[in-house]
């Protein structure tokens, strides 16, 4: 079994005093580990969740830990495009910087269903969600540079329970064909994906990065569409070490070297991956970069068209 991949702990010991950092989905899971550990060590962590009464939890025991963080939730709903809007607008109206934005939040293999604008649920929250987001932010991104964008991604971009990872352009969001929910999984983080590229082209000489990630397959809540949660937090943990589960601690690790490590700024448009399933075995291990086994996610013709297509969903080409 690959070894599970560690931030160095120098970069864990950074002073991020003056930064502010956006974490979407950071009241449970990679998100929160991702936004306690970045507020330990002196950034504004703004936590961007559904649910704001339990991200005010969540800063209350962070809190408790770390009396000097410095974080505050605000609500956003990925899945409903008038609350990202209302989101933007909510933290450029109290914020002139935004270091480093982190679009964590996601689910999977979803039962069919379509978010309050009539897309397909995890195409909808997972990328079409984070693309606006991340485009009303791109011009404090810009002015705050150096600066970053961490896309969360998943090795299931590439296969996702035997389906290829694709962007179905001719039916993004199942009408015609039946829905098949690791089919729509691994299109939504093949988009995840293909944004950061975008987003990297796009952002050229502007000095802020984007990179996407795969976290690994991480003992969080994000599985319970798939599997009941006491089989994966109690039946399957005594052979967790030998079946690739990893916790939460290790699974954001990934995202916190996207987010801290100096060789990020080089390698732009990259993907971040903790080991991992994919087709290639070479690529098991993971790398901080991989190349992606999918030769979909290289593919400049479908991630311009995403592009496209994206900025038209989303009203971003009106």
């Amino acid at each position: 079994m690959a070894k599970t991949l560690m931030c160095d702990p120098s970069l864990l010991a950074r002073d991020l005093s003056g930064q502010t950092i956006i974490v979407t989905g950071a009241n449970s899971g990679i998100g929160l580990i991702t936004a306690e550990q970045l507020a330990k060590q002196g950034a504004h962590v703004v936590m961007a969740c559904r649910r704001v009464e339990e991200a005010e939890q969540c800063i209350q025991d962070i809190v408790a830990k770390h009396p000097s963080a410095k974080l505050e939730a605000m609500r956003l709903d990925l899945g409903d495009l008038a609350s990202v809007r209302s989101f933007a607008k909510s933290f450029l109206d109290s914020h002139d910087k935004l270091d480093v934005l982190v679009n964590n939040a996601g689910v999977m293999n979803t039962p069919e269903g379509k978010t309050k604008d009539g897309f397909e649920m995890q195409f909808g929250v997972n990328h079409l969600g984070h693309f606006l987001l991340t485009d009303l932010l791109l011009d404090v991104l810009k002015t705050s540079a150096p600066s970053r964008i961490v896309v969360l991604s998943s090795c299931y971009h590439d296969q996702a329970m035997g389906r290829d990872g694709d962007i179905h352009f001719d039916d993004l969001n199942f009408e015609s064909k039946t829905y098949d929910g690791w089919e729509a999984y691994a299109q939504s983080k093949l988009a995840n994906l293909l944004h950061a590229k975008g987003l990297a082209k796009r952002l050229e000489g502007t000095n802020v990065s984007a990179v996407s990630v795969h976290p690994g397959w991480v003992r969080t809540n994000l599985i319970k569409n798939s599997v009941p949660l006491w089989v994966q937090n109690y039946v399957m943990r005594p052979v967790s070490g030998l079946i690739g589960l990893i916790e939460p601690w290790e699974g954001a690790q990934t995202t916190l070297h996207a987010v801290l490590g100096d060789d990020v700024p080089a390698n732009t448009g990259a993907y971040y991956s903790q080991k991992g399933i994919y087709r290639d075995k070479a690529a098991k291990a993971g790398g901080w970069p991989l190349h992606s086994p999918n030769p979909v996610a290289h593919d400049d013709v479908v991630a311009d068209k995403l592009w496209d297509v994206s900025r038209e969903l989303t009203g971003l080409a009106n």
